[in-house]
Protein backbone atom coordinates (compact mmCIF):
# COMPACT_ATOMS: atom_id res chain seq x y z
CA UNK A 1 0.00 0.00 0.00
CA UNK A 2 1.16 3.20 -0.60
CA UNK A 3 0.06 6.04 0.96
CA UNK A 4 -0.07 10.05 -0.08
CA UNK A 5 -0.74 12.44 2.78
CA UNK A 6 -2.07 16.35 2.45
CA UNK A 7 -1.76 19.16 4.61
CA UNK A 8 -2.41 22.49 4.38
CA UNK A 9 -1.28 26.16 5.27
CA UNK A 10 -2.03 29.45 5.85
CA UNK A 11 -5.61 29.22 5.70
CA UNK A 12 -8.43 26.82 5.48
CA UNK A 13 -10.81 26.76 2.28
CA UNK A 14 -7.89 26.38 -0.42
CA UNK A 15 -8.92 23.44 -1.77
CA UNK A 16 -7.42 20.32 -0.39
CA UNK A 17 -10.39 17.89 -1.29
CA UNK A 18 -10.63 18.97 -4.37
CA UNK A 19 -6.66 18.74 -5.08
CA UNK A 20 -6.50 15.26 -3.52
CA UNK A 21 -9.55 14.65 -5.15
CA UNK A 22 -7.96 15.76 -8.64
CA UNK A 23 -4.58 13.76 -8.06
CA UNK A 24 -6.69 10.31 -7.27
CA UNK A 25 -8.72 10.76 -10.66
CA UNK A 26 -5.39 11.11 -12.70
CA UNK A 27 -3.98 8.07 -10.81
CA UNK A 28 -7.31 6.19 -11.61
CA UNK A 29 -6.47 7.40 -14.92
CA UNK A 30 -3.18 5.84 -15.16
CA UNK A 31 -4.71 2.39 -13.96
CA UNK A 32 -4.01 2.28 -10.34
CA UNK A 33 -7.30 1.96 -7.61
CA UNK A 34 -7.52 4.55 -5.23
CA UNK A 35 -9.31 4.52 -1.37
CA UNK A 36 -9.23 8.27 0.69
CA UNK A 37 -9.37 9.01 4.23
CA UNK A 38 -10.21 12.48 5.76
CA UNK A 39 -9.37 13.60 8.91
CA UNK A 40 -10.84 16.07 10.57
CA UNK A 41 -9.55 17.23 13.97
CA UNK A 42 -12.48 18.57 15.57
CA UNK A 43 -14.01 16.66 18.81
CA UNK A 44 -17.65 15.57 17.46
CA UNK A 45 -17.56 12.27 16.85
CA UNK A 46 -19.35 13.20 12.82
CA UNK A 47 -20.55 16.15 10.96
CA UNK A 48 -24.19 14.61 11.94
CA UNK A 49 -24.91 17.27 14.88
CA UNK A 50 -23.46 20.07 13.34
CA UNK A 51 -25.13 23.68 12.10
CA UNK A 52 -24.91 23.80 8.30
CA UNK A 53 -24.04 27.43 8.53
CA UNK A 54 -21.12 26.77 10.35
CA UNK A 55 -19.89 23.64 8.65
CA UNK A 56 -21.35 23.27 5.41
CA UNK A 57 -23.56 20.04 4.36
CA UNK A 58 -23.01 17.02 5.56
CA UNK A 59 -22.80 13.90 3.28
CA UNK A 60 -24.03 10.82 4.15
CA UNK A 61 -22.41 7.42 3.62
CA UNK A 62 -23.63 4.44 2.27
CA UNK A 63 -23.34 2.55 5.40
CA UNK A 64 -25.31 5.75 6.99
CA UNK A 65 -22.31 7.65 8.29
CA UNK A 66 -23.18 11.04 8.82
CA UNK A 67 -19.51 12.58 7.41
CA UNK A 68 -17.47 16.03 6.29
CA UNK A 69 -18.61 17.19 2.60
CA UNK A 70 -14.88 16.31 1.83
CA UNK A 71 -16.00 12.75 1.11
CA UNK A 72 -18.56 13.31 -1.14
CA UNK A 73 -16.11 15.33 -3.50
CA UNK A 74 -14.22 12.23 -3.08
CA UNK A 75 -16.64 9.86 -4.07
CA UNK A 76 -17.91 12.02 -6.80
CA UNK A 77 -14.52 12.73 -8.20
CA UNK A 78 -12.88 9.17 -7.87
CA UNK A 79 -16.80 6.79 -7.89
CA UNK A 80 -15.88 4.78 -4.90
CA UNK A 81 -17.89 3.98 -2.01
CA UNK A 82 -16.52 5.19 0.91
CA UNK A 83 -17.51 4.30 4.86
CA UNK A 84 -18.18 6.17 7.91
CA UNK A 85 -14.35 4.71 9.13
CA UNK A 86 -12.79 6.59 6.06
CA UNK A 87 -13.97 9.89 8.13
CA UNK A 88 -11.67 10.56 11.27
CA UNK A 89 -12.43 12.99 13.84
CA UNK A 90 -10.74 13.61 17.11
CA UNK A 91 -13.90 12.64 18.89
CA UNK A 92 -13.73 8.94 17.25
CA UNK A 93 -10.07 8.21 18.40
CA UNK A 94 -10.18 9.57 21.82
CA UNK A 95 -13.31 7.32 22.14
CA UNK A 96 -12.06 4.06 21.08
CA UNK A 97 -8.71 4.25 23.20
CA UNK A 98 -10.68 5.58 26.18
CA UNK A 99 -13.42 2.30 25.59
CA UNK A 100 -10.30 0.52 24.97
CA UNK A 101 -8.94 1.47 28.56
CA UNK A 102 -12.56 1.08 30.37
CA UNK A 103 -11.94 -2.58 28.68
CA UNK A 104 -8.67 -3.22 30.48
CA UNK A 105 -7.22 -3.14 27.12
CA UNK A 106 -3.70 -1.74 28.21
CA UNK A 107 -3.03 -3.78 30.79
CA UNK A 108 -2.61 -1.22 33.92
CA UNK A 109 -0.20 1.29 31.83
CA UNK A 110 -0.55 5.05 31.60
CA UNK A 111 -2.55 6.02 28.84
CA UNK A 112 -1.06 8.77 26.74
CA UNK A 113 -1.60 10.46 23.67
CA UNK A 114 1.99 9.36 22.73
CA UNK A 115 1.86 6.07 21.91
CA UNK A 116 -1.69 5.34 22.38
CA UNK A 117 -3.68 8.14 20.34
CA UNK A 118 -0.93 8.31 17.90
CA UNK A 119 -1.22 4.20 17.82
CA UNK A 120 -4.44 4.08 16.98
CA UNK A 121 -4.60 6.80 14.32
CA UNK A 122 -2.00 4.63 12.06
CA UNK A 123 -4.05 1.37 13.01
CA UNK A 124 -7.03 3.16 11.96
CA UNK A 125 -5.49 4.51 8.63
CA UNK A 126 -4.01 0.74 7.88
CA UNK A 127 -7.19 -1.38 8.76
CA UNK A 128 -9.58 1.17 6.77
CA UNK A 129 -7.10 1.33 3.61
CA UNK A 130 -8.01 -2.27 3.20
CA UNK A 131 -11.31 -1.70 2.64
CA UNK A 132 -12.47 -2.29 -1.29
CA UNK A 133 -14.27 0.94 -2.41
CA UNK A 134 -15.42 0.59 -5.78
CA UNK A 135 -16.93 -2.65 -7.81
CA UNK A 136 -13.84 -4.75 -8.59
CA UNK A 137 -14.38 -5.61 -4.63
CA UNK A 138 -10.06 -5.53 -4.84
CA UNK A 139 -8.17 -3.31 -1.76
CA UNK A 140 -6.68 -0.19 -3.49
CA UNK A 141 -2.78 0.31 -4.31
CA UNK A 142 -2.91 4.02 -2.93
CA UNK A 143 -4.70 5.72 0.03
CA UNK A 144 -5.29 8.95 -0.32
CA UNK A 145 -5.12 11.14 2.77
CA UNK A 146 -6.38 14.81 3.72
CA UNK A 147 -5.56 16.42 6.99
CA UNK A 148 -8.52 19.02 7.64
CA UNK A 149 -7.25 21.80 9.22
CA UNK A 150 -4.18 23.82 8.82
CA UNK A 151 -0.54 23.02 9.62
CA UNK A 152 -0.09 25.01 13.54
CA UNK A 153 -3.79 23.92 14.45
CA UNK A 154 -3.39 22.88 17.93
CA UNK A 155 -6.26 20.29 17.26
CA UNK A 156 -4.16 19.02 14.14
CA UNK A 157 -1.10 18.53 16.12
CA UNK A 158 -1.52 14.65 16.94
CA UNK A 159 -2.32 13.53 13.71
CA UNK A 160 0.77 15.10 12.53
CA UNK A 161 2.45 13.29 14.85
CA UNK A 162 0.94 9.92 13.74
CA UNK A 163 1.26 10.47 10.46
CA UNK A 164 5.33 11.31 11.49
CA UNK A 165 5.48 8.22 13.03
CA UNK A 166 4.01 6.57 10.09
CA UNK A 167 6.37 7.49 7.91
CA UNK A 168 8.65 4.91 9.62
CA UNK A 169 6.15 2.33 10.13
CA UNK A 170 4.72 1.97 6.33
CA UNK A 171 8.47 3.05 4.40
CA UNK A 172 9.60 5.97 3.47
CA UNK A 173 9.03 4.47 -0.41
CA UNK A 174 5.59 3.91 0.19
CA UNK A 175 4.71 7.44 2.01
CA UNK A 176 4.51 10.68 -0.09
CA UNK A 177 3.79 14.31 2.10
CA UNK A 178 2.24 16.86 0.18
CA UNK A 179 1.46 20.04 1.26
CA UNK A 180 -0.82 23.05 0.02
CA UNK A 181 -0.47 26.40 0.36
CA UNK A 182 -1.58 29.80 -0.92
CA UNK A 183 0.42 32.23 -2.90
CA UNK A 184 -0.99 35.53 -2.90
CA UNK A 185 -0.23 37.93 -5.24
CA UNK A 186 0.09 41.55 -4.04
CA UNK A 187 1.19 44.36 -6.64
CA UNK A 188 1.64 42.76 -9.29
CA UNK A 189 4.01 40.39 -7.07
CA UNK A 190 3.73 36.37 -6.37
CA UNK A 191 4.26 36.35 -2.59
CA UNK A 192 6.38 32.75 -1.26
CA UNK A 193 6.54 33.84 2.30
CA UNK A 194 3.34 32.56 3.43
CA UNK A 195 4.50 28.76 1.64
CA UNK A 196 7.94 29.48 3.72
CA UNK A 197 6.44 29.52 6.87
CA UNK A 198 3.73 27.30 6.52
CA UNK A 199 6.59 24.37 5.46
CA UNK A 200 8.78 25.53 7.74
CA UNK A 201 6.25 24.89 10.60
CA UNK A 202 5.41 21.31 9.29
CA UNK A 203 9.57 20.39 9.36
CA UNK A 204 9.27 21.24 12.97
CA UNK A 205 6.99 18.49 13.51
CA UNK A 206 9.58 16.26 11.49
CA UNK A 207 7.74 15.99 8.81
CA UNK A 208 8.85 17.62 5.09
CA UNK A 209 6.77 17.44 2.23
CA UNK A 210 7.93 15.95 -1.08
CA UNK A 211 4.73 17.89 -3.35
CA UNK A 212 4.06 21.73 -3.20
CA UNK A 213 0.55 22.54 -4.11
CA UNK A 214 0.22 26.27 -4.96
CA UNK A 215 -2.94 27.37 -5.00
CA UNK A 216 -2.95 31.14 -6.72
CA UNK A 217 -5.15 33.33 -8.95
CA UNK A 218 -2.45 32.92 -11.80
CA UNK A 219 -0.11 30.50 -12.91
CA UNK A 220 3.26 30.21 -11.05
CA UNK A 221 5.96 32.03 -12.38
CA UNK A 222 9.55 30.04 -12.56
CA UNK A 223 11.16 32.35 -10.81
CA UNK A 224 8.53 31.65 -7.41
CA UNK A 225 8.77 28.10 -7.95
CA UNK A 226 12.67 28.60 -7.52
CA UNK A 227 12.48 30.83 -4.67
CA UNK A 228 10.07 28.34 -2.72
CA UNK A 229 12.25 25.49 -3.98
CA UNK A 230 15.12 27.01 -2.59
CA UNK A 231 13.76 27.55 0.78
CA UNK A 232 11.52 24.80 1.40
CA UNK A 233 13.75 22.19 0.36
CA UNK A 234 11.63 20.75 -2.19
CA UNK A 235 13.00 19.80 -6.25
CA UNK A 236 11.63 23.16 -8.64
CA UNK A 237 9.94 20.32 -10.68
CA UNK A 238 7.85 19.24 -7.64
CA UNK A 239 6.31 23.28 -6.89
CA UNK A 240 3.41 22.34 -8.76
CA UNK A 241 0.74 25.41 -9.95
CA UNK A 242 -2.77 24.92 -8.95
CA UNK A 243 -3.71 27.93 -10.36
CA UNK A 244 -7.66 29.57 -10.96
CA UNK A 245 -9.27 27.45 -14.05
CA UNK A 246 -13.05 28.12 -15.30
CA UNK A 247 -13.98 24.43 -13.60
CA UNK A 248 -12.74 21.95 -11.33
CA UNK A 249 -12.66 19.45 -13.57
CA UNK A 250 -9.55 20.77 -15.08
CA UNK A 251 -7.58 20.18 -12.55
CA UNK A 252 -6.42 16.83 -13.13
CA UNK A 253 -5.63 17.46 -16.43
CA UNK A 254 -3.68 20.62 -14.86
CA UNK A 255 -1.64 18.08 -12.52
CA UNK A 256 -1.09 16.10 -15.68
CA UNK A 257 0.38 18.61 -17.43
CA UNK A 258 3.04 19.46 -14.77
CA UNK A 259 4.03 16.05 -14.93
CA UNK A 260 2.84 14.90 -11.25
CA UNK A 261 2.14 11.21 -12.12
CA UNK A 262 6.02 10.89 -13.11
CA UNK A 263 6.57 12.71 -9.92
CA UNK A 264 4.58 10.49 -7.59
CA UNK A 265 6.02 7.28 -9.85
CA UNK A 266 9.57 8.03 -8.09
CA UNK A 267 8.39 9.13 -4.85
CA UNK A 268 6.67 6.14 -4.47
CA UNK A 269 8.77 3.65 -6.43
CA UNK A 270 5.77 2.65 -8.30
CA UNK A 271 7.09 -0.55 -10.01
CA UNK A 272 5.63 0.69 -14.04
CA UNK A 273 5.39 3.76 -15.49
CA UNK A 274 1.99 5.75 -14.40
CA UNK A 275 0.52 7.45 -17.72
CA UNK A 276 -3.11 9.14 -17.16
CA UNK A 277 -5.85 8.95 -19.92
CA UNK A 278 -8.02 11.48 -18.92
CA UNK A 279 -9.48 11.86 -22.57
CA UNK A 280 -13.34 11.24 -21.38
CA UNK A 281 -13.10 13.72 -18.39
CA UNK A 282 -11.35 15.94 -20.26
CA UNK A 283 -14.16 16.10 -22.73
CA UNK A 284 -16.47 16.02 -20.20
CA UNK A 285 -14.78 19.22 -18.57
CA UNK A 286 -14.72 21.37 -22.11
CA UNK A 287 -18.41 20.21 -22.57
CA UNK A 288 -19.04 23.03 -19.93
CA UNK A 289 -17.69 25.84 -21.30
CA UNK A 290 -18.89 24.97 -24.54
CA UNK A 291 -22.67 24.78 -23.77
CA UNK A 292 -24.62 27.56 -25.24
CA UNK A 293 -28.24 27.47 -23.83
CA UNK A 294 -28.98 29.02 -20.18
CA UNK A 295 -31.18 26.83 -18.19
CA UNK A 296 -31.97 28.75 -14.53
CA UNK A 297 -33.07 26.99 -11.63
CA UNK A 298 -34.41 28.92 -8.43
CA UNK A 299 -32.91 26.98 -5.23
CA UNK A 300 -35.45 27.53 -2.38
CA UNK A 301 -33.50 27.15 0.62
CA UNK A 302 -32.72 28.30 4.16
CA UNK A 303 -28.79 27.56 4.77
CA UNK A 304 -28.18 30.37 1.84
CA UNK A 305 -25.97 32.26 3.85
CA UNK A 306 -23.18 29.43 3.32
CA UNK A 307 -23.57 27.63 -0.38
CA UNK A 308 -21.27 24.69 0.68
CA UNK A 309 -24.65 23.56 2.82
CA UNK A 310 -26.03 22.37 -0.28
CA UNK A 311 -22.69 21.28 -1.92
CA UNK A 312 -24.09 17.83 -3.26
CA UNK A 313 -27.19 19.63 -4.18
CA UNK A 314 -25.27 21.74 -6.53
CA UNK A 315 -22.84 19.14 -8.12
CA UNK A 316 -25.89 17.33 -9.03
CA UNK A 317 -28.05 20.13 -11.04
CA UNK A 318 -24.31 20.87 -12.60
CA UNK A 319 -23.64 17.05 -13.10
CA UNK A 320 -27.25 17.38 -14.89
CA UNK A 321 -26.32 20.02 -16.99
CA UNK A 322 -23.45 18.61 -18.15
CA UNK A 323 -25.53 15.90 -19.39
CA UNK A 324 -27.69 17.78 -21.30
CA UNK A 325 -25.27 20.31 -22.76
CA UNK A 326 -26.51 23.39 -21.36
CA UNK A 327 -25.22 25.92 -18.90
CA UNK A 328 -26.54 26.56 -15.73
CA UNK A 329 -27.47 29.71 -13.65
CA UNK A 330 -28.86 29.14 -9.83
CA UNK A 331 -30.44 31.28 -8.57
CA UNK A 332 -30.79 31.36 -4.53
CA UNK A 333 -34.14 32.30 -2.81
CA UNK A 334 -34.41 32.31 0.54
CA UNK A 335 -37.36 30.31 1.68
CA UNK A 336 -38.37 32.33 4.30
CA UNK A 337 -38.72 35.48 2.11
CA UNK A 338 -41.64 33.81 0.20
CA UNK A 339 -43.64 33.90 2.72
CA UNK A 340 -45.65 37.65 3.70
CA UNK A 341 -45.27 41.01 1.76
CA UNK A 342 -43.39 42.19 4.60
CA UNK A 343 -40.61 39.70 4.35
CA UNK A 344 -37.23 41.08 3.72
CA UNK A 345 -36.88 40.62 -0.05
CA UNK A 346 -39.81 39.18 -0.62
CA UNK A 347 -40.79 40.77 -3.97
CA UNK A 348 -36.69 40.28 -5.16
CA UNK A 349 -37.46 36.10 -3.71
CA UNK A 350 -40.61 35.94 -6.16
CA UNK A 351 -38.92 38.11 -9.27
CA UNK A 352 -36.18 35.08 -8.95
CA UNK A 353 -39.08 32.41 -9.10
CA UNK A 354 -41.22 33.65 -11.47
CA UNK A 355 -38.38 34.07 -13.97
CA UNK A 356 -36.88 30.30 -13.70
CA UNK A 357 -36.90 27.44 -15.61
CA UNK A 358 -37.39 25.05 -12.81
CA UNK A 359 -37.33 25.24 -9.15
CA UNK A 360 -35.85 22.62 -6.67
CA UNK A 361 -36.37 22.53 -2.98
CA UNK A 362 -33.85 21.04 -0.84
CA UNK A 363 -34.23 19.34 3.00
CA UNK A 364 -33.42 21.04 5.83
CA UNK A 365 -34.52 21.15 9.60
CA UNK A 366 -36.68 23.21 11.57
CA UNK A 367 -39.53 25.26 11.19
CA UNK A 368 -37.87 28.52 9.27
CA UNK A 369 -39.03 28.68 5.88
CA UNK A 370 -41.50 25.95 5.90
CA UNK A 371 -44.28 27.54 4.71
CA UNK A 372 -42.30 29.65 2.14
CA UNK A 373 -40.95 25.72 0.69
CA UNK A 374 -45.16 24.65 0.53
CA UNK A 375 -45.92 28.56 -1.03
CA UNK A 376 -43.28 27.67 -3.42
CA UNK A 377 -44.25 23.99 -4.13
CA UNK A 378 -47.97 25.72 -4.82
CA UNK A 379 -46.92 27.85 -7.30
CA UNK A 380 -44.54 25.25 -8.88
CA UNK A 381 -47.78 22.88 -8.91
CA UNK A 382 -50.16 25.94 -10.24
CA UNK A 383 -48.06 26.98 -13.28
CA UNK A 384 -46.56 24.39 -14.39
CA UNK A 385 -42.87 24.79 -13.29
CA UNK A 386 -40.67 21.92 -13.22
CA UNK A 387 -39.97 21.22 -9.55
CA UNK A 388 -38.02 18.86 -7.64
CA UNK A 389 -38.71 18.51 -3.93
CA UNK A 390 -35.86 16.32 -2.27
CA UNK A 391 -36.31 15.23 1.68
CA UNK A 392 -38.23 18.38 3.78
CA UNK A 393 -38.96 20.04 -0.08
CA UNK A 394 -40.74 16.27 -1.11
CA UNK A 395 -42.53 16.46 2.74
CA UNK A 396 -43.43 20.37 1.86
CA UNK A 397 -44.80 18.91 -1.43
CA UNK A 398 -47.50 16.63 0.02
CA UNK A 399 -48.48 18.80 2.48
CA UNK A 400 -49.43 21.30 0.17
CA UNK A 401 -51.40 19.32 -2.22
CA UNK A 402 -53.15 18.38 1.11
CA UNK A 403 -53.94 21.74 2.00
CA UNK A 404 -55.21 22.71 -1.74
CA UNK A 405 -56.37 19.68 -3.60
CA UNK A 406 -57.45 17.40 -0.85
CA UNK A 407 -58.52 20.72 1.08
CA UNK A 408 -57.35 19.46 4.49
CA UNK A 409 -57.14 23.81 5.49
CA UNK A 410 -54.81 22.54 8.37
CA UNK A 411 -52.49 19.91 6.87
CA UNK A 412 -48.98 20.22 8.26
CA UNK A 413 -45.88 18.22 9.46
CA UNK A 414 -46.34 17.47 13.45
CA UNK A 415 -42.45 18.49 13.49
CA UNK A 416 -43.89 22.06 12.92
CA UNK A 417 -47.03 21.73 14.76
CA UNK A 418 -47.59 18.82 16.76
CA UNK A 419 -51.55 18.68 16.87
CA UNK A 420 -52.31 19.37 13.82
CA UNK A 421 -56.40 18.16 12.73
CA UNK A 422 -54.24 16.49 9.62
CA UNK A 423 -50.58 15.09 10.85
CA UNK A 424 -49.68 14.16 7.02
CA UNK A 425 -45.88 14.04 8.26
CA UNK A 426 -45.35 12.70 11.17
CA UNK A 427 -42.35 11.39 13.53
CA UNK A 428 -41.28 7.76 12.32
CA UNK A 429 -41.38 5.39 15.39
CA UNK A 430 -38.19 3.70 15.44
CA UNK A 431 -36.36 7.10 15.52
CA UNK A 432 -34.83 7.62 19.09
CA UNK A 433 -36.42 11.32 20.29
CA UNK A 434 -33.59 11.88 22.79
CA UNK A 435 -30.30 10.87 21.18
CA UNK A 436 -29.48 13.69 18.27
CA UNK A 437 -26.04 12.23 16.48
CA UNK A 438 -26.78 9.23 14.12
CA UNK A 439 -30.51 8.37 15.03
CA UNK A 440 -32.18 9.20 12.07
CA UNK A 441 -32.78 7.08 9.36
CA UNK A 442 -29.35 6.85 7.65
CA UNK A 443 -27.79 5.21 4.39
CA UNK A 444 -28.60 3.37 1.53
CA UNK A 445 -32.37 2.08 1.48
CA UNK A 446 -34.32 0.51 -1.20
CA UNK A 447 -37.04 2.03 -2.90
CA UNK A 448 -39.56 -0.19 -5.17
CA UNK A 449 -41.33 1.55 -8.04
CA UNK A 450 -44.87 0.28 -7.51
CA UNK A 451 -47.27 2.12 -10.08
CA UNK A 452 -47.65 2.27 -13.60
CA UNK A 453 -50.39 4.57 -15.28
CA UNK A 454 -53.14 3.27 -16.68
CA UNK A 455 -51.91 2.73 -19.99
CA UNK A 456 -49.04 0.40 -18.47
CA UNK A 457 -46.56 2.94 -18.94
CA UNK A 458 -43.99 3.52 -16.46
CA UNK A 459 -43.85 6.81 -14.46
CA UNK A 460 -41.64 9.81 -15.22
CA UNK A 461 -39.18 8.57 -11.77
CA UNK A 462 -39.04 5.32 -13.28
CA UNK A 463 -37.87 6.12 -16.59
CA UNK A 464 -35.57 8.60 -15.71
CA UNK A 465 -33.88 5.57 -13.55
CA UNK A 466 -33.60 3.27 -16.85
CA UNK A 467 -36.58 1.46 -16.02
CA UNK A 468 -35.01 -0.05 -12.95
CA UNK A 469 -37.54 -1.95 -10.71
CA UNK A 470 -35.85 -1.11 -7.51
CA UNK A 471 -33.47 1.42 -6.96
CA UNK A 472 -30.93 2.07 -3.74
CA UNK A 473 -30.46 5.75 -2.72
CA UNK A 474 -29.37 7.33 0.17
CA UNK A 475 -31.55 8.60 3.46
CA UNK A 476 -31.16 11.06 6.48
CA UNK A 477 -34.68 12.42 8.36
CA UNK A 478 -36.54 11.92 11.16
CA UNK A 479 -40.01 12.46 9.59
CA UNK A 480 -41.54 10.57 6.78
CA UNK A 481 -45.21 10.96 5.40
CA UNK A 482 -48.18 9.32 7.45
CA UNK A 483 -48.46 5.98 6.54
CA UNK A 484 -52.24 6.25 7.16
CA UNK A 485 -52.56 8.91 4.96
CA UNK A 486 -51.14 7.98 2.19
CA UNK A 487 -53.68 6.10 -0.29
CA UNK A 488 -55.88 9.01 0.49
CA UNK A 489 -52.98 10.96 -1.33
CA UNK A 490 -52.25 8.80 -4.15
CA UNK A 491 -55.83 8.27 -4.79
CA UNK A 492 -56.76 11.71 -5.11
CA UNK A 493 -53.59 12.40 -8.07
CA UNK A 494 -50.40 13.12 -6.52
CA UNK A 495 -49.02 9.32 -7.67
CA UNK A 496 -46.76 7.60 -5.11
CA UNK A 497 -44.86 5.96 -7.66
CA UNK A 498 -42.04 4.65 -5.18
CA UNK A 499 -42.27 3.35 -2.10
CA UNK A 500 -40.01 1.06 0.50
CA UNK A 501 -39.92 -2.62 0.59
CA UNK A 502 -42.97 -2.62 2.74
CA UNK A 503 -45.47 -0.78 0.67
CA UNK A 504 -46.41 1.58 3.14
CA UNK A 505 -43.07 4.06 3.40
CA UNK A 506 -43.41 6.75 0.46
CA UNK A 507 -40.67 7.20 -0.72
CA UNK A 508 -41.22 8.79 -4.74
CA UNK A 509 -44.11 11.37 -5.51
CA UNK A 510 -45.08 12.71 -8.95
CA UNK A 511 -48.22 14.33 -10.91
CA UNK A 512 -49.29 12.60 -13.95
CA UNK A 513 -47.06 13.70 -17.14
CA UNK A 514 -50.72 14.60 -18.67
CA UNK A 515 -51.12 16.90 -15.67
CA UNK A 516 -47.82 18.72 -15.03
CA UNK A 517 -44.41 18.43 -17.28
CA UNK A 518 -42.28 17.70 -14.33
CA UNK A 519 -43.40 17.90 -10.64
CA UNK A 520 -41.63 14.90 -8.91
CA UNK A 521 -40.85 14.76 -4.80
CA UNK A 522 -38.40 12.72 -3.23
CA UNK A 523 -37.91 11.28 0.61
CA UNK A 524 -34.43 10.49 0.02
CA UNK A 525 -31.25 12.27 -0.93
CA UNK A 526 -30.46 11.36 -4.69
CA UNK A 527 -27.42 14.19 -4.92
CA UNK A 528 -25.56 12.28 -2.48
CA UNK A 529 -25.04 9.67 -5.82
CA UNK A 530 -24.54 12.07 -8.44
CA UNK A 531 -20.90 11.98 -10.49
CA UNK A 532 -20.07 13.99 -13.20
CA UNK A 533 -20.50 11.31 -15.96
CA UNK A 534 -23.45 9.78 -14.32
CA UNK A 535 -25.86 12.34 -13.04
CA UNK A 536 -28.07 11.82 -10.22
CA UNK A 537 -32.11 10.89 -12.46
CA UNK A 538 -34.10 13.26 -11.05
CA UNK A 539 -32.16 15.99 -11.09
CA UNK A 540 -30.89 15.11 -14.60
CA UNK A 541 -34.95 15.08 -15.04
CA UNK A 542 -35.57 18.27 -13.64
CA UNK A 543 -32.95 19.84 -15.77
CA UNK A 544 -34.29 18.27 -19.24
CA UNK A 545 -37.65 19.43 -18.15
CA UNK A 546 -36.25 23.07 -17.50
CA UNK A 547 -34.46 23.09 -20.49
CA UNK A 548 -37.36 21.47 -22.90
CA UNK A 549 -35.42 18.21 -23.66
CA UNK A 550 -37.44 16.17 -21.41
CA UNK A 551 -40.17 14.95 -23.70
CA UNK A 552 -37.80 13.61 -26.31
CA UNK A 553 -36.01 12.39 -23.73
CA UNK A 554 -38.90 10.29 -22.08
CA UNK A 555 -39.92 9.17 -25.64
CA UNK A 556 -36.42 7.73 -26.48
CA UNK A 557 -36.61 5.97 -23.22
CA UNK A 558 -40.12 4.77 -22.54
CA UNK A 559 -40.18 0.69 -22.49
Amino acid sequence: MKYIAVTGGVVSGLGKGVTISSMGRMLQASGVKVTAIKIDPYLNVDAGTMSPFEHGEVFVLADGGESDLDLGNYERFLGITLTSDHNITTGKVYRKVILAERKGDYLGKTVQVVPHITDCIQDWIERVAQIPVDPSGQVAEVCLIEVGGTVGDIESSVFLEALRQFQFRVGFENFCLCFVSLVPVLSDEQKTKPTQHGVRDLRSLGLSPQVIFCRSTEPLLDATKQKISLFCHVPASNVLSVHDVSNVYFVPSLLKSQNLHMILQEELQFGRSLIPGLTSWTVMAKSIETATQEVTIALIGKYNGLQDSYLSVIKALRHASIACHVRLNLEWVEASSLESDTAEGHAEAWDKVKAAQGVIIPGGFGSRGWEGKIIAANYCRENKVPLLGVCLGFQAIVVEYCRNVLFWEKADSTEFDENTAHPVVIFMPEIDKETMGGTMRLGARNTKFTHKYEDGSMSTAQVLYGGKEIISERHRHRYEVNPEKVEAVHSNGLLLVGRDESGERMEIAELPRAVHPFYIGCQFHPEFLSRPLAPSPPFHGLILAAAGQLDDYLKKNMK
